[in-house]
C-alpha cells in the first residue's frame, strides 16, 4: 500500500517539482495538491493523507496555524514542514502545532524523499542544521534550569516581580522587606544568573518560563 501525501505549498513550480519525484516512486502518491491555506483548510481533514508537506509562509496565512487547526481532526496525519525558515520561533512554533519534521527547501529530494518514508514509520526527520537548532536550545534550557535551581524561593520571587515592571521600592513595599535587602537578592540573583543587568535577568527569566 502506497504513502499517500497532500503538497501545501504557494510556490508553483516548488510544488509541482515536488509532486512529480513523489509520484515516480513505487511506494507513495501525491493525492493532491494546495497552493493556498484556505484551500488546504478547508479539504485537509476530508482527504486524511498519510503526510502532508507543509510550507511555513503561505500567501494567505501561515502553515503553522493550519496544522494548530487541523491536528485534532487528522490524528493519524503527520506533517512535515517544508520551508525556508530556520529562525527558533518558527521551528519550535511548529513542532508545538504539531509537526513532526522540518525540513529547508534545499534539502535534495532524496533526503525529502526518506523524510517521508521515515516520518510514515514513525520517525521525525529534520535537516541537519534544523536538529543541531533543537539540540542546542534544550542545552541552553538545561543550563538554565540549573541557574535557576540555585535560586532561593524569596530570589525567584523578586526575579518574578521585577519582569512584571516592580521597582525596587515597590518590591520591598510588596514583600516587606527594605530596599537595601531587595538590592541584595538583586545582587545574588545577577551573580546565580551570570547576568550583569536587571534586562539580562528579567530576559532570562522570561525565556525560561517560555
Amino acid at each position: 500500500m502506497s504513502i499517500s501525501i497532500a503538497i501545501v505549498e504557494d510556490e508553483k513550480n516548488y510544488n509541482n517539482a515536488l509532486k512529480k519525484v513523489i509520484d515516480y516512486q513505487t511506494d507513495m502518491k501525491v493525492i493532491a495538491q494546495f497552493f493556498d491555506g484556505n484551500a488546504a483548510l478547508k479539504n485537509l481533514s476530508d482527504l486524511s493523507p498519510d503526510v502532508v508537506m507543509m510550507d511555513i509562509q503561505l500567501q494567505d496565512m501561515l502553515g503553522i496555524d493550519i496544522i494548530g487547526k487541523l491536528k485534532k481532526d487528522m490524528p493519524t496525519t503527520q506533517f512535515i514542514m517544508c520551508t525556508s525558515f530556520e529562525n527558533d520561533e518558527m521551528i519550535f512554533n511548529s513542532l508545538k502545532a504539531g509537526a513532526m519534521g522540518y525540513l529547508i527547501k534545499g534539502e535534495s529530494m532524496d533526503k525529502i524523499l526518506s523524510s517521508i518514508r521515515d516520518v510514515y514509520n514513525g520517525g521525525a526527520p529534520m535537516s541537519f542544521s534544523i536538529a543541531r537548532r533543537v539540540l542546542t536550545h534544550f542545552e541552553r534550557k538545561s543550563i538554565e534550569v540549573k541557574d535557576f535551581e540555585e535560586l532561593t524561593k524569596r530570589e525567584t520571587e523578586i526575579v518574578e516581580l521585577l519582569s512584571q515592571g516592580l521597582l525596587y521600592k515597590e518590591i520591598a513595599d510588596k514583600i516587606f522587606v527594605s530596599i537595601d535587602t531587595v538590592k541584595k537578592h538583586v545582587g545574588n540573583i545577577y551573580r546565580k544568573l551570570h547576568v550583569n543587568n536587571k534586562v539580562e535577568a528579567i530576559n532570562k527569566f522570561n525565556h525560561f518560563k517560555n
